[in-house]
């Protein structure tokens, strides 16, 4: 289908000076109700001789409301052309009076190398405005399309084959009144009702056992919400004993906010979570949680937390976020994590932390990143030259390896 414009025009009453101030307004809409057909042409070279004024026509197709065929003449329309061209044209094929219409014919280059040739009202301006045709079996097209010399030596022709795309827009015209309602709609509240089963714990159907604290949910949310756990509680290899789980190398706390936002479709309190009030301990929960949100294949709970994490950049956390964001692909979060660390008034402190050995042991090709942001930043300074040095003695492998503090 092919875009096009509108043409808007609208007309204002004013009010009656016996009457109260008031005043309406409509738009009248004008647009095209855009379609397209191919037709494919075999056994051209058959078609020849058929004589002039026939056709050889396509199956018919609907657009706007109409019917539109198109017709291929192989010896041409006009006898006074004597064969020497061909002919194509769009007909109208079912009833109608006066319908107005843009319209396009392409006949495709089969070479590859897109030399179509194309005859199109679609895209620039119509001193007459879109044609009119007036009755069923009107035409639009051309009696001289195409030498058929130059025809036959082209790359129009391949295998004894043409292939023709059409294009039709219908011009449909309509008056939009102002609106005799106003309803209020109250924001979506689903996320509100699951939340609530969640917290009823009505009608579970399967328990999860997370380092001993047992969390009880229900396997079609789950498998709505994730495709892990669709595979876990209902694909072919399913747990044996789907109603009670162990669930290894994820926390308590954790799986519990994952729960909370399968649920209720927004992150939890993360204070009343974790218990603590600081910005430390909400970081650590949010990269643990992008860890889950990866492991389950939760994008939407992944992508919050990469933005919290880039929103809680700090010298003590840094480099575990960044190990984070290479192991799990958040590239934003990466990025925004190199520029920080690779400030002359960050390096060192960061590089004083116990993340950064973290992030050096997991993943040592990220300092060679580093470098590289370290260079732009203060390409003079001896901190890229110290650096360096570290990575040169580290003599780890380049295997990511994932790093995760406890919370």
């Amino acid at each position: 289908m092919m875009a096009m414009g509108r043409v808007d025009n609208v007309t204002i009453t004013k009010p009656s000076s016996s009457s109260s101030p008031s005043s309406t307004a409509s738009t009248s809409v004008t647009e095209t109700v855009n379609g397209s057909h191919d037709f494919k042409i075999t056994g051209y070279s058959l078609s020849k001789g058929i004589g002039v004024g026939k056709y050889i026509a396509s199956d018919t197709f609907m657009v706007g409301g109409y019917t539109w065929a198109i017709y291929f003449y192989p010896d041409g329309k006009s006898v006074e052309d004597n064969a020497t061209y061909v002919s194509l044209f769009i007909a109208l094929a079912s009833e109608g009076t006066d319908v107005r219409a843009l319209f396009e014919l392409t006949l495709m280059d089969q070479s590859g190398k897109d030399g179509h040739k194309v005859h199109s009202h679609f895209g620039r301006s119509l001193e007459s405005g879109p044609y009119t045709l007036k009755y069923r079996g009107s035409m639009w097209g051309y009696k001289r399309f195409l030498r058929r010399t130059a025809l036959e030596s082209s790359d129009y022709l391949k295998d004894d084959c043409l292939q023709v795309h059409c294009c039709v827009g219908v011009v449909r015209s309509h008056t939009e009144g102002p609106k005799t309602y106003s309803i209020p709609l109250s924001p979506s509240d689903i996320g509100l009702h699951f939340g609530q089963l969640l917290e009823s714990g009505k009608d579970t159907d399967v328990n999860f056992d997370v380092n001993g604290e047992i969390f009880a949910a229900h396997k079609l949310v789950l498998a709505a919400r994730s495709p892990v756990f669709r595979a876990q509680l209902f694909g072919p290899m399913k747990d044996q004993n789907t109603e009670h789980i162990k669930v290894e190398d994820i926390e308590a706390p954790v799986f519990k906010a994952l729960l909370h936002f399968i649920y209720w479709d927004v992150l939890p309190d993360m204070e009343e979570l974790t218990g603590l009030n600081s910005k430390w301990a909400s970081t650590l929960m949010s990269q643990h949680l992008l860890a889950a949100a990866d492991r389950y294949g939760l994008d939407r709970l992944r992508f919050l937390c990469e933005a919290n994490l880039c929103e809680e950049v700090a010298i003590n956390t840094v480099a575990t976020t960044l190990a984070l964001a290479e192991q799990h692909h958040c590239f934003q979060l990466k990025s925004v994590c190199l520029k920080f660390v690779a400030m002359p008034e960050n390096l060192r402190a960061v590089m004083q932390t116990d993340g950064f050995d973290y992030l050096r042991e997991s993943c040592p090709r990220v300092l060679t990143e580093l470098l590289e942001y370290v260079a732009r930043v203060n390409e003079h300074s001896g901190i890229a030259s110290k650096l360096g040095n570290e990575v040169i003695l580290d003599g780890g492998d380049f295997n990511c390896r994932r790093v995760k503090q406890r919370l």
